[in-house]
């Protein structure tokens, strides 16, 4: 299955009071993997930034003047984001954004049915414990050391790691965790790689082991299964 994890920053809380966004990072997932591919933009808000929201993110009015509308990459996120479902943290918030976002260049708006929020998950997970993003990131052991400032490429990377441990861990499904030896991995188009199949390892006794396990079964005392071992 096919998810996108994202994550934005924005000039402010509010959106229908003026507040923008002003950067978007959103990472491609399949079977819970990151694929390596990933859409990642700056938006000039037309707006000036407060003190307050650039001491979060640390972009500032000059950083942000000559880069480009949101208009102008609306069809190439649309186009990245397809119909997959969208991850993200305290994601009513981003949804909001976005979808004030697309409202505003006159493109469709993202049903909130694609919606998955981790915070949702982290709070039923682990009820009663911090769920910000750099808690679950040192819950769950994901290297966070250069989240200095909040950016919306860096924090969507991150959570895609806490993603996949809120979902299961890295063996979904109960199925083995792959070999990562580069000799069986194939790059192919759009960034995604193809592991090919190892060769099963042999998981059976030799004859030395056989004659080990009989000598210590033979100085049992009244095994219980001598109990229902037919007469010989």
């Amino acid at each position: 299955m096919r998810e996108i994890v994202f994550d934005t920053e924005t000039t402010g809380l509010n959106p229908a009071g003026g507040d923008r966004i002003v950067e978007i990072g959103c990472i491609e997932m399949l079977d819970r993997t990151d694929t390596g591919r990933h859409f990642h933009a700056y938006f000039n808000p037309e707006r000036p930034m407060p003190l307050g929201a650039e001491a979060v993110h640390g972009l500032t009015e000059v950083f942000l003047s000559d880069k480009p509308r949101f208009t102008e990459k609306a069809e190439e996120l649309l186009e990245f984001i397809a119909d997959s479902p969208l991850v993200a943290h305290n994601a009513s918030f981003d949804f909001g954004f976005l979808n004030h976002e697309f409202g505003l260049c006159g493109r469709p708006v993202v049903c909130t049915s694609r919606m998955v929020d981790t915070l949702a998950l982290a709070r039923t997970r682990h009820p009663g414990a911090k769920h910000s993003l750099d808690a679950l990131c040192t819950r769950f052991g994901v290297d966070r050391s250069q989240r200095v400032k909040h950016g919306a490429l860096l924090d969507a990377q991150l959570l895609a790691q806490v993603y996949i441990e809120l979902t299961g861990g890295r063996q979904i499904g109960l199925g083995l965790v792959a070999d990562t030896d580069d000799a069986n991995i194939t790059p192919v188009a759009g960034g995604v790689t193809i592991r090919d199949p190892l060769v099963p390892r042999p998981h059976f006794a030799g004859l030395e082991e056989l004659e080990r396990h009989r000598a210590f079964i033979s100085q049992l005392a009244n095994p219980l299964w001598s109990r229902f071992a037919a007469p010989s």
